[in-house]
Order: C-alpha cells, then sequence, then structure tokens
C-alpha cells in the first residue's frame, strides 16, 4: 500500500463511518455543514477544552462559518457547552459536556456492521464482514485518538 492508497481508504472508511451514524433529530439538512465537520469539531473541542470556534477553525482549517455550525449541533446535541470567556466577556468559549446528552449516546453506540456490509456488497458474506470488522478492530486499537 502507498500512500496515495492509504489517502483513498481513509476517505472511503470516513464515508462508512458518516454512512453508520444515525440520523440526527430533524433531519441531516437542518444544520448544513454535515456530519464530518462535526466531528472533527467535537473531537478538536474534546482535546482542546474551553477553546474558540477560531481557535477550533484555526487547528482544523476549516472555516469559521462551518465550525459556527458544528458547534450550533453538537450544543443542540448536548454534547458541547459555552460560557462567556470570563477573560473577555466578548469570546465564546466552547466545553465537552459534563456528562454525554442522549443523542451523544446514541451515536456513541451505533455499530457499523449495517455500513459496512453495504459497502462490501451483497456478495461479501459474513465472513468477510467479520474478517473486516475484524481487522478495523486491529486499526482502532493501534492508531485510536478516541480516549
Amino acid at each position: 500500500m502507498d500512500g496515495v492508497e492509504l489517502f483513498l481508504l481513509g476517505r472511503t472508511l470516513m464515508k462508512i463511518g458518516e454512512d453508520a451514524l444515525p440520523e440526527p433529530p430533524g433531519g441531516s439538512g437542518r444544520h448544513p455543514g454535515g456530519t464530518r465537520n462535526t466531528l472533527i469539531a467535537a473531537s478538536d473541542v474534546a482535546a482542546h477544552p474551553g477553546t474558540t470556534v477560531g481557535e477550533i477553525a484555526a487547528r482544523t482549517g476549516l472555516p469559521q462559518s462551518q465550525i459556527s455550525t458544528a458547534v450550533a449541533r453538537l450544543k443542540e446535541a448536548g454534547a458541547v457547552r459555552t460560557d462567556p470567556d470570563p477573560a473577555d466577556r466578548r469570546r465564546t468559549l466552547v466545553r465537552p459536556a459534563e456528562r454525554p446528552s442522549a443523542r451523544v449516546a446514541a451515536v456513541r453506540a451505533t455499530g457499523v456492521e449495517e455500513a459496512l456490509a453495504a459497502a462490501l456488497g451483497p456478495d461479501a458474506g459474513p465472513e468477510r464482514l467479520a474478517e473486516v470488522t475484524a481487522a478495523l478492530a486491529v486499526l482502532a486499537r493501534h492508531l485510536s485518538v478516541r480516549g
């Protein structure tokens, strides 16, 4: 495998992951910007609690408007909270919620088997699904950034 193949595999895995996630309440069109940006923002907030939208945008390389939309989705889902910065009341700080909301728990509890089976195709069979699922578990164990 070369770098291009790895990159393209990563994109395929991201798409399968997006397909596995449950639809947000009110549908995916309610907050444009997509699941990918929301997950990127959530990951950044978890790694940098007490951060601003501008700082998240700078670290992730996403436009500030997309991060603002993602933070709004996360706040509505109960995944983050926002508070005025005590040092500068004009700024808003974003932190992970103290307890995961029902939506966050549902997203984290969703398995990937159905989306993975769809990506593998109808001829894959249960053995191939089990093999790929096991390979993904090995990759997650060695490369996961989520704690």
